[in-house]
């Protein structure tokens, strides 16, 4: 006997049914169904709290639009972007769909816990995932993979109010490596001239077409800038890292760039030398800064750029206390930075 499932957003399943349609397993986050060529994703965000997955969630839109956070596999130690995590980074890749659906109670004759079918997603080609710091099932903080799904092209996900990502109720700050926060750019397959149907939602290939191939070359080229200058001052003994601050009754975290432990400095980076991100960046200092620990008097804050922005953003840096480095043939521009009279 055949079961099928048609995969229609809004849909109220369980995992067993799932199974028995799409050779898949039912117990784990991540279910590979590799004869289906699909993927299936079970987030939930209330069981989760237990080995410290505490970030799934809608997040609120940006600039590519609408933006679910979903925490990879692991329960304890830092989460790696292998196996069952891998199975997300690379479904584009493999051709593989990739379907969400979020807990939605327990039947009320079986006692089954049920899922509703967010629709089908796609991992953002150009951030795929962010690490964050967690608790996992034996309470010892750890590095967590956040990945950053995206409805496909042709999906109108069926989320609602309850799905949005919880308020955190404390504001803390956590150190975190900077390197492991900076993730590639997904691979993406190549495309022929043939472009799939609209009414074919199921296509994978076309999931991505909607994200602008400039922005993922801007991130690559912010995050090279970052591994590049942080090797620059590990090079010359400094202590890096970075943080992750949570703001109470606010979803999410704030994450800086870099900070320079040994001179009390604080970047933030960006990969295109434009007045708009600088003004970008001398916002987002201005926020961070707030919650950076140690002296708040003796805190510089800095702009890294990947080449010398134009004398007026200059001007604008310097009427805002906000230092400039930027890359060079030779190292970096503006470092060491000049101290400031007492």
């Amino acid at each position: 006997m055949t079961t099928t499932v048609d995969l229609v957003p809004g849909l109220v399943t369980t995992r067993d049914a799932i199974a028995a349609a799409y050779g898949c397993g039912t117990f784990q986050g991540i279910e590979p169904a590799d004869a289906a060529g699909k993927v299936f994703v079970y987030s939930d965000p209330s069981a989760g709290e237990e080995y410290g997955y505490t970030f799934d969630g809608r997040a609120e839109d940006d600039e590519f639009g609408p933006l679910y956070l979903y925490t990879g596999a692991g329960a304890n130690g830092d989460q790696k972007p292998s196996g069952r995590n891998k199975s997300l980074l690379s479904h584009v890749k493999q051709q593989r769909e990739l379907h969400l659906f979020v807990a939605h109670g327990k039947a009320k004759d079986s006692g089954a816990k049920l899922q509703r079918y967010i629709g089908q997603m796609v991992v953002d080609p150009i951030k795929p995932y962010e690490v964050r710091r967690g608790p996992g099932k034996d309470k010892v903080m750890r590095n967590v993979l956040v990945f950053r799904l995206r409805p496909a092209e042709g999906t109108t996900p069926a989320w609602t109010e309850a799905d949005k990502l919880p308020a955190a109720t404390e504001t803390a700050v956590e150190v975190i490596d900077p390197m492991a926060a900076v993730s590639a750019p997904a691979v993406l397959p190549k495309q022929s001239g043939a472009k799939a149907k609209k009414t074919e939602q199921h296509a994978t290939a076309e999931t991505v077409a909607n994200i602008p191939a400039g922005q993922r070359k801007v991130l690559r080229r912010e995050g090279e800038l970052v591994k590049a200058f942080a090797a620059h001052l590990a090079a010359a003994g400094h202590e890096t890292h970075s943080y992750q601050i949570t703001i109470a009754g606010e979803a999410g975290a704030l994450t800086p760039d870099l900070y320079d432990a040994t001179d009390h400095v604080l970047y933030e980076a960006k990969g295109q030398t434009t007045r708009a991100n600088v003004r970008m960046a001398i916002g987002q200092l201005a926020d961070y800064r707030r919650h950076i620990p140690g002296r708040k008097d003796l805190l510089r804050v800095a702009v890294l750029l990947p080449s010398e922005p134009t004398a007026d953003v200059k001007d604008l840096l310097g009427e805002e206390y906000v230092e400039l480095v930027y890359q060079t043939e030779e190292g970096f521009a503006g470092w060491p930075l000049a101290y400031a009279q007492p």
